[in-house]
């Protein structure tokens, strides 16, 4: 028994390193989208957007394919999923779990410190999670792809088009707009078009031709994306 704890302590001790301190210190990009691309032809189904257009923020970030298990204790277990960036030093990139759809999670065992961040070296051979007291367990990186996140911050402003469904030859449709990271209620709005009058239909400044559309999904053209309203 005693070389049972004898050796698990050796393991525990192999498995954390040197100390490290995480940064803080990225700052992500303000990016302006417009989509779909003029001229397209696209389909979605009811409840989606057909436009979207609006200052967005984009966010350098990782996303893991598979579990990422520390030490045969599993001390900690990184799940797949999104991890965005929250700083950089020389060596590394720190990163911590997505607060939007699709992030990962770090699950700790019941005797594991509480973690602090996750460090990838920047030459994507280590990854490890740093504790609140700065201490580091690594494991090889495997699984992790180099990808984007776009959000919204204090700042942003989004514009978007939601497809509602047909009655008749009459299609609707939901404008909703989004500022500061809130939704603004006294602008959204829902319209109707009558498709025996016009197969092209518009909103603020959009332009879109249908080019079919049922109570399950519509299919458009766009020919304009949204005119930059008032904030």
């Amino acid at each position: 028994m005693k070389k049972l704890i004898l050796s698990s302590f050796i393991v525990l001790i192999a498995l954390l390193s040197a100390c490290t301190s995480p940064q803080y210190n990225y700052q992500s990009e303000a990016v302006a989208i417009s989509e779909p691309p003029l001229n397209s032809v696209v389909s979605v189904q009811i409840g989606e957007e057909m436009l979207k257009q609006g200052k967005f923020y984009e966010r350098a970030a990782i996303r893991l394919s598979q579990d990422i298990k520390f030490g045969m204790f599993n001390m900690y277990t990184l799940t797949p999923g999104v991890y965005v960036k929250v700083g950089e030093d020389q060596d590394s990139d720190f990163y911590k779990p997505s607060d939007g759809k699709g992030g990962g999670f770090v699950k700790k065992a019941a005797l594991a410190d509480p973690w602090e961040s996750i460090q990838l070296g920047k030459n994507g051979e280590k990854i490890s999670v740093i504790t609140i007291f700065h201490v580091r367990a690594s494991e090889k990186a495997v699984g992790i792809i180099k990808t984007k996140q776009l959000s919204l911050a204090d700042d942003s402003f989004q514009q978007t088009l939601i497809y509602s469904g047909k009655v008749g030859s009459k299609i609707k449709l939901g404008y909703r707009e989004f500022s500061n990271n809130q939704a603004r209620p006294a602008f959204n709005n829902d319209v109707e078009y009558d498709l025996a009058e016009s197969k092209v239909i518009g909103y603020k400044g959009a332009r879109l031709e249908v080019i079919e559309a049922t109570n399950e999904g519509i299919k458009y053209r766009v020919i304009q994306n949204f005119n930059q309203s008032e904030r």
